[in-house]
């Protein structure tokens, strides 16, 4: 390699972006995002957290905010990820709404729980004052309610839930329940009372 041709390779070495793990750093800053709080979170403990320089952070994702709502969308493309292998092991609607109601009794304590869910911290933290924050929230909960009707219907179809349960009804009080869930979970509550928690919950469709 000649003199030109290396100095060319340099040239284009120090032009190319630093490559980072943008998955393991979304996850470092949603980890910020929900013990924090939007507001409440910097851009310098993100960027620490996230092991990046902040040149490198707003290159990648803009500002706060673009990190904020890239962190969102990995935090529910996750979760839901995690749900529908748990859901997959059930057999019937019944026992996949109890999967899905434990799963989220699971994930209400211990550090998980005090890490709370960006999805209800955003709810009050930035929907109100972001209008596409907003839609990504209002999006989670109405995909949430959904899944929990169609299992409910699941069970009713099986026979593993009453045909008399109303399913609009049921579906919704559930998702208040699993969303309150994860607020308690900061609080330092046990595994044991939230499973308690779960069981109780399961009473709305016998």
């Amino acid at each position: 390699m000649n003199a030109t041709t290396l100095d060319h390779e340099k040239t284009r070495s120090r032009g190319r972006p630093r490559e980072f793990d943008a998955d393991a750093a979304l996850d470092a800053a949603l980890r910020v995002f929900s013990e924090r709080g939007y507001h409440a979170a910097s851009i310098s403990e993100l960027t620490e957290a996230m092991g990046l320089a902040a040149g490198s952070v707003y290159k990648a994702f803009g500002d706060k905010r673009g990190i904020f709502l890239a962190a969102f969308d990995r935090y529910r493309a996750v979760r839901r990820g995690l749900l529908d292998a748990r859901l997959a092991r059930a057999e019937t609607g019944r026992d996949k709404l109890h999967a899905l109601i434990t799963f989220f009794a699971g994930s209400s304590h211990g550090e998980i729980g005090r890490q709370g869910c960006l999805v209800v911290g955003s709810a009050g933290d930035l929907a109100l004052f972001d209008e596409e924050a907003a839609e990504r929230v209002a999006t989670a909960f109405i995909t949430d309610e959904t899944l929990l009707a169609d299992l409910i219907r699941l069970g009713q179809s099986d026979g593993s839930i009453s045909a008399d349960i109303d399913v609009s009804a049921v579906a919704l009080a559930l998702l208040c329940l699993t969303k309150g869930m994860r607020v308690i979970g900061k609080t330092e509550r046990s595994g044991e009372e939230m499973a308690a928690a779960a069981e109780a919950a399961m009473k709305l469709v016998t």
